[in-house]
């Protein structure tokens, strides 16, 4: 694995423009950035990533299999009692799942680490499936890339593909984000194309234009039935809406599934780790409020069950907290895991974002920052493969 510097075409932020990369910059700042670009070895991707993905993900899905028959474990998750009925329902009819991102960390020489799971709401999807193959058949094109230089993305492939297996054909496929939000418009436009390319009927709305009527139940703006419905809003929000009461008895199939909750829950962390203790691409992990510092070593992350792009965590020693995120989601409950910070490249820390769809491996993203937390403004950097 090694970073390295590369002439970026001189079109491409034309080229983003208009191919609906709308926020390849935010706040006047690079998002998209292909001055530099990672490259793997095959083993490294095959033997390091791909299979550490299959195998994490296998761990996942057992752990979903043991929560929804426990009591014990939907408290310790802090899962509220009003739902686990339509979590558990969700995953004993195996209502399907779309996608997921693990976030790992790997210097190329060790194990990949498993730092959590974006399971229910993940992005940087239409940059990792679309943009960066774009990129690497261009850089192959212009000589900025030996011609037999490859990419670890089956992304968009592995999404049509499983689009046509669990939507509805011949039914409206309603995809919906919150207002003013340009990444996660971007994220729903981008699946809407893989939707129509899998012969659906994508239509797109916002989270506040969903509306329920008695007898049809959720409803569009025209008071059409949500028969099929993609929301890229997080289920730990949507259980706390007022109209979560007629989750039970929707007739809507809801994309990302409700049993997908439980993965997108960082208490997932030190559950995995009790069930496979040691596992080399697991950290220690556990509780905050049963914490055994004894596991974690000198310095750990404090992460809540529930926040996204890196919100309130915190790197904390016995010294104090040495590293802080603010963000929203300090009142809940947390877990503390290991403190295992991503490798040091010419002064950026990089996260491999792996990519599953359909609970299989199918390619990566790297996003890049000088803090050794990735948040929101951490830059997007493309990688290739070459032997």
């Amino acid at each position: 694995m090694q970073r390295h510097s590369i002439t970026p075409r001189q079109d491409w932020c034309e080229q983003a423009t208009a191919l609906g990369f709308h926020f390849h910059s935010i706040g006047g700042e690079p998002y998209w950035d292909e001055n530099v670009c990672y490259r793997f070895s095959l083993r490294q991707i095959e033997d390091d990533i791909e299979t550490p993905t299959a195998e994490l993900e296998a761990m996942c899905m057992a752990l979903v299999e043991e929560a929804v028959e426990s009591e014990v474990l939907l408290r310790r998750m802090a899962v509220p009692e009003a739902h686990w009925t339509l979590i558990r329902d969700s995953w004993r009819s195996r209502e399907p799942a779309l996608y997921g991102r693990m976030d790992l960390t790997y210097d190329g020489q060790g194990p990949a680490r498993f730092y959590e799971y974006n399971a229910d709401t993940p992005t940087g999807l239409y940059e990792a499936a679309f943009f960066q193959w774009v990129w690497l058949e261009q850089c192959r094109e212009r000589g900025l890339l030996p011609e037999r230089a490859d990419q670890y993305n089956l992304v968009q492939e592995a999404l049509i593909e499983r689009l046509q297996r669990i939507g509805l054909a011949g039914q409206p496929f309603h995809l919906a984000c919150c207002r003013d939000h340009i990444e996660d418009e971007g994220t729903l436009t981008y699946l809407a194309d893989c939707a129509n390319q899998a012969g659906l009927q994508p239509q797109l709305l916002y989270i506040d234009d969903i509306g329920h009527l008695p007898g049809k139940g959720f409803v569009d703006l025209h008071n059409q039935p949500l028969i099929q419905l993609f929301k890229l809003y997080p289920w730990e929000w949507l259980l706390e809406e007022d109209f979560s009461r007629h989750l039970l008895e929707s007739r809507t199939r809801f994309i990302e599934p409700a049993w997908k909750t439980l993965l997108s829950n960082k208490a997932i962390l030190p559950l995995l780790w009790q069930r496979h203790r040691g596992h080399p691409n697991l950290l220690p992990a556990c509780f905050a409020d049963e914490a055994d510092m004894s596991q974690l070593g000198q310095r750990w992350v404090r992460k809540p069950f529930f926040s996204r792009e890196g919100a309130n965590i915190q790197v904390e020693s016995d010294s104090g907290v040495e590293l802080v995120v603010p963000g929203p989601y300090d009142q809940g409950p947390a877990i503390l895991q290991a403190w295992c910070p991503p490798p040091c490249m010419d002064g950026q820390h990089p996260i491999i974002g792996s990519w599953l769809v359909g609970g299989q491996p199918v390619g990566i993203g790297i996003r890049e920052d000088r803090s050794a937390i990735t948040q929101d403004s951490s830059r997007f950097v493309p990688h290739y493969i070459l032997d």
